[in-house]
């Protein structure tokens, strides 16, 4: 399908899936299609680079700052919140070719993991006219993706926040190492975690977008450095060489769904069947990971939201703001910010308080080097960061392969009076990658249909690779989707 004619269906997706609630503002669609039209040429042609973002319809997380369309972190507080630059990784898009066709549904701040907690209502991923969680907090991108509203979509990870929805509306959700992706113009939550990431239909359009974006910002300061991103591995290992997928056993928990468990086990035997090797690995630390991020992301929201007081920019409440008792902007910051950013400034807080420090940040901080290490320890390939030598150990794996999400996804009407601690656990798999920096991808793999289950089509499986070994693990998802859909 030519250029102009797979925009012209995405256009017109836009209209039928709007009751989804994936966008928050589009692009005009005259102005599209004009710079579509553009981009292909006098001569359009139906053979177009499937890695090519020139002439494609890419959706922006609301959390990503763009010239031409406003951004407000799905929050009340930046409801009429014009940026006056583009995020870098935006501009690299641009200049690439790509148009961006709106602003995607998210939680607000990237706070929540099922796109519920909106200033703009929730989105919604339907499977068989049912009314499903889309995941979060990029559940925007992902239902834009899934249901053909754009080409690829960026998102945000802070602890799985990308890798979440992919599985949950079976897209391909990519989060890069931790500094590859630039992070200037991007609306911070948790600035030691948050990674842009990628979400597409094939692992073709994640890459490219990964391509054109992967260059240093000196604008960003958790940028990697030319000299040390010249050390990282520029391309795949060649198809012929032999991995070793690590089996992380500490993923197996007792509430892991059998029908996912079963789509992890034939995940990997169809990599088994490729000609490589499987190995168990224990990583003991990851019971403690999930504790770490919710004391280190929303010590660090805290602090980061604190700018947000309606003086220099965002809205502020109508009439009198602050009393003898409270600061000049309670009432705007009681008002702006929904009931989940709240919690999650008030629990960082206290965590960064002088009576708790101690006994919560600095733990944490301690479990998150220790996820770290236990990485380190299975991966054959030494840390990048934390090592002076580069190459090989004599032991260890190349990636590891576990569930992006230990259930499928919940419909809407059972998550509405969830507990927030039990939404909290959908990230108990993504965030231990996150902690350490690691790169990540979640492709779909179908699952077989249980009596009883939930009636979904496919599940997550998440690869995880050494810091710097993005190629590898785009590679690895490349060859477990080819493999599954040969059967």
């Amino acid at each position: 399908m030519s250029l102009f004619r797979h925009a012209r269906q995405q256009i017109d997706n836009l209209g039928r899936y709007r009751h989804l609630n994936a966008f928050v503002n589009v692009a005009n669609p005259e102005s599209v299609l004009a710079r579509v039209a553009t981009a292909a040429g006098p001569s359009p042609t139906d053979n177009v680079d499937p890695r090519s973002p020139n002439g494609r319809l890419v959706a922006i997380k609301d959390n990503i700052c763009t010239t031409d369309i406003p951004t407000t972190a799905a929050s009340g507080i930046l409801k009429d919140f014009q940026s006056p630059l583009d995020a870098t990784v935006v501009r690299n898009l641009r200049e690439a070719g790509a148009i961006a066709v709106g602003k995607t549904n998210m939680d607000e701040f990237g706070m929540g993991s099922h796109t519920t907690h909106s200033h703009f209502g929730a989105t919604k991923s339907q499977v068989d006219g049912t009314d499903r969680s889309a995941g979060g907090s990029s559940g925007g991108s992902a239902v834009a993706v899934a249901t053909g509203q754009c080409w690829a979509a960026l998102g945000t990870d802070t602890g799985g926040s990308v890798r979440l929805p992919a599985a949950y509306t079976g897209t391909v959700g990519f989060k890069p190492s931790y500094g590859l992706l630039s992070r200037w113009g991007v609306i911070a939550y948790a600035n030691s975690l948050d990674t842009v990431g990628i979400l597409g239909n094939d692992v073709d359009s994640v890459e490219g977008v990964f391509d054109i974006t992967n260059v240093h910002d000196h604008q960003d300061p958790t940028s990697l450095d030319p000299t040390t991103r010249s050390c990282l591995p520029i391309e795949a290992p060649p198809p012929s060489r032999t991995l070793k997928v690590g089996v992380p056993m500490d993923y197996n928990i007792s509430t892991l769904d059998p029908v996912v468990r079963k789509a992890w086990l034939r995940s990997l035997q169809l990599l088994q069947k490729r000609g490589h090797t499987l190995h168990k690995v224990r990583l003991p630390a990851t019971q403690h990971a999930l504790s770490a991020y919710y004391v280190l992301a929303p010590a660090e929201a805290s602090s980061n939201l604190a700018k947000y007081d309606g003086v220099r920019y965002g809205s502020r409440a109508e009439g009198k703001d602050g009393t003898p008792e409270s600061v000049l902007f309670a009432k705007t910051r009681g008002e702006g910010f929904g009931p989940e950013v709240q919690r999650r400034i008030l629990l960082g807080a206290f965590s960064l308080s002088a009576q708790a420090i101690d006994n919560y940040f600095i733990q944490a901080q301690k479990a998150r080097r220790v996820v770290q290490q236990d990485f380190d320890k299975v991966f054959a390939t030494l840390n990048r960061l934390n090592s002076s030598e580069y190459g090989n150990k004599t032991e260890g794996v190349d990636v590891l392969l576990c569930p992006t999400a230990p259930t499928l996804a919940p419909r809407l009407s059972e998550i509405q009076d969830q507990k927030p601690l039990h939404a909290y656990m959908n990230d108990v798999f993504t965030v231990p990658a996150s902690l350490a920096g690691l790169p990540a991808i979640s492709v779909p793999i179908r699952v077989d249909q249980a009596p009883n289950s939930e009636n979904a089509e496919a599940t997550g499986m998440q690869i995880i690779g050494q810091y710097g070994d993005d190629k590898l693990v785009l590679a690895v998802a490349r060859e477990l989707l080819e493999a599954a859909k040969a059967g």
